[in-house]
């Protein structure tokens, strides 16, 4: 059956998770229809030629964007991982890219070595940054003998509101959390509790509907969040209690043993709430101190060469990858064991 594997090239843009779901999903159907294994390629085609040994600027943050992609696909994927193979690459690594026959040639040349049979392309796909690649492109690569399809995800506004249309879904989601926060602060079910907890939470869904929430809300995903962050809190107060601890062994000890250092390190976590969650997780951790976050760039203050090593031996990290990304975040390797000169101390 044609389409059962798919070539993906990528960059960075808003609409990418979603072509990502989208690929991965045509992959799934195609596995179900034929019953043989899918494959999804996605691959990032890099503008600039690169010298033997050497990574620039672009490939770092390539293989960055390749490797949140990979999470995606393996959360999208869920328990239907065997069915569908997801491969990631860079292209065009020893040329210099500049026309849509350009990319062309190294995408379709990509397929043909692996035997793909059809482009999925992102609709906000442009490596070039500011000259529209995507139409020559995608019409080159048809010419070349693939199949090619636009991933239809929605395109972001290109001057976006700050108050937007929200849908009902987000208006009880909304509400929800606004009505569980009231009754955790009031501590007590009563009846003029409930009663008070709905029209506040009402007020808040009203007022902040298009505001809060401007993201479309996944009922599947976000139950499969809340239950994986129901199992890091005790994780979390299990970490905080060894490290209470470990830094009382310290203050206790007449040679006071400490060897205070600032840190630094790229972390493997892409969205804002979950940057601030290992952001804080960090800082609740006695010995470590979340001193300054850049993006996914944490500068960390540690009291101790073991608060380091656990640092960097990233297991809040993972675990934090676990909360939102599933098992497959969690497999990432830790701060330490992805680059030597992540982690460095300052």
């Amino acid at each position: 059956m044609s389409g059962a594997r798919l070539l993906v090239p990528v960059s960075e843009s808003p609409t990418l998770r979603n072509t990502v779901a989208y690929a991965v999903g045509e992959a799934l159907d195609a596995a179900d229809a034929t019953g043989d294994r899918a494959a999804v390629h996605f691959v990032y085609p890099v503008s600039e030629r690169l010298t033997i040994g050497e990574d620039s600027r672009e490939t770092e943050r390539a293989r960055e964007l390749l490797e949140k992609v990979t999470v995606w696909a393996e959360e999208d994927l869920g328990d239907d991982a065997g069915a569908v193979a997801v491969e990631t690459g860079l292209v065009g690594t020893g040329e210099y890219l500049f026309s849509p026959g350009d990319y062309a040639e190294v995408l379709t040349s990509y397929a043909d070595g692996h035997d793909l049979d059809r482009a999925v392309f992102d609709p906000e796909f442009n490596p070039l940054g500011t000259t529209p690649l995507l139409p020559p492109l995608e019409g080159e690569v048809r010419r070349a003998g693939l199949d090619v399809e636009e991933a239809p995800v929605q395109r972001q506004r290109r001057s976006p509101l700050l108050v937007k249309r929200g849908t009902v879904a987000q208006f009880f989601a909304l509400f929800g959390v606004s009505f569980l926060f009231y009754l955790l602060l009031a501590g007590s079910l009563a009846r003029f509790e409930l009663v008070t907890g709905a029209i506040s939470a009402g007020i808040v869904a009203v007022a902040l509907w298009g505001v809060s929430l401007t993201e479309p809300v996944e009922p599947v995903r976000t139950v499969q969040r809340l239950a994986r962050l129901l199992l890091y809190v005790p994780y979390l107060l299990w970490e905080i209690a060894l490290a209470n601890l470990s830094i009382a062994y310290v203050v206790l000890h007449p040679s006071l043993p400490i060897d205070p250092k600032m840190v630094e390190f790229d972390a493997a976590v892409w969205s804002p709430l979950s940057v601030t969650t290992l952001a804080n997780s960090i800082t609740l951790t006695p010995g470590t101190l979340t001193v300054d976050v850049s993006r996914r760039h944490f500068t960390v203050h540690t009291l101790t060469r073991d608060a380091r090593e656990d640092l960097f031996g990233g297991s809040l990290e993972r675990a934090v990858r676990f909360v939102f990304y599933g098992r497959g975040g969690a497999r990432i390797p830790s701060p330490k064991e992805r680059s030597t000169e992540e982690g460095e101390e300052s």
